[in-house]
């Protein structure tokens, strides 16, 4: 188990434009310190298709040499290049990372049986987890219920996915379907709840950045039966997901945190700055997350 609670982390970076490692690292401990298990880097939220090679190990290097055992580290090494995404997860392993996060292969659309090629040459290619990261709505493509179960069969690596489709009747059947042992995780924070409810194992969340406390105890309330506290907590934050994803992630998210005293600077192009109008709705919800650390 890689953990429950993953936060999908935002990648920092300095004033010039460059990736500020320091701060990487602090934003790191403050998040497994506030309750996550495990962080994804270089993933969708941590802008990976505007990070270079050498920034992405960078990244897992450092932040796997100051985190240790307390957190899993989860490598964010796919991408539409199939050779390029065995090159990154090889040289991934070698900075210590947990598992990889490999996403479906976005704009040149593969078919079914391109994914089970994809996946099955980066799982031959590594004794790392994989976790599978379906996001029709950033790629383009959807990997059915029935080419993970393949890929599940012919690969034990393949440990799991992260399933950002949105579509509860598709993750009911991956979920009644699994191999045993296989992880789901819930890529969507407003759904993480009736994921749950599902039978899913854990979050890779973005709101988890600001929220993990109310996440760990909304997961105790529900484990413990207290279904009516659980969907109490869901509600509440129910209008934070919102603000974040009012517009395209990480800019929100980035704002926000920002905002917190936090110096991750802002998305990098082709993202483009926080809009204007959008900046009270998610500022009324900042105060009760003011638990940045004092700047260095």
């Amino acid at each position: 188990m890689l953990g429950r609670l993953l936060t999908a982390m935002i990648t920092p970076f300095k004033p010039g434009g460059d990736v500020d490692y320091r701060e990487a690292v602090r934003l790191a401990e403050s998040l497994v310190d506030a309750g996550n298990e495990g962080l994804v880097l270089s993933g969708t939220t941590g802008e990976s298709p505007a990070l270079e090679t050498k920034e992405k190990l960078r990244l897992f290097e450092v932040v796997k040499s100051a985190l240790g055992d307390r957190a899993t580290i989860v490598a964010g090494t796919g991408g539409n290049n199939t050779h390029h995404s065995i090159e990154l997860t090889s040289e991934a392993s070698k900075c210590g990372v947990d598992a990889i996060l490999a996403v479906v292969p976005y704009y040149n659309k593969p078919t079914q049986d391109g994914m089970l090629l994809h996946f099955g040459a980066i799982a031959d290619s590594t004794a790392l987890p994989i976790i599978v990261y379906n996001v029709p709505s950033r790629t383009g493509a959807n990997m059915l219920p029935a080419t993970l179960r393949t890929l599940q069969d012919r690969h034990r690596n393949i440990a799991g996915v992260k399933d950002s489709t949105g579509d509860l009747a598709q993750m009911t059947a991956i979920l009644r379907e699994r191999r045993e042992g296989f992880l789901f995780y819930c890529g969507d924070d407003h759904l993480f709840l009736p994921v749950l409810a599902l039978g899913g194992d854990g979050l890779v969340g973005v709101a988890s950045h600001l929220c993990a406390p109310q996440f760990r105890e909304m997961m105790r309330a529900f484990e413990s039966g207290d279904v009516r506290r659980a969907g109490m907590i869901h509600r509440e934050l129910s209008p934070l997901f919102a603000a974040l994803f009012a517009t395209t992630s990480p800019i929100p998210v980035k704002w926000a945190m920002a905002q917190l005293g936090w110096h991750v600077g802002p998305c990098r192009s082709p993202l483009g700055a926080m809009p204007e109008e959008l900046k009270p709705r998610l500022a009324g919800f900042l105060e009760a997350y003011r638990t940045a650390p004092a700047a260095v």
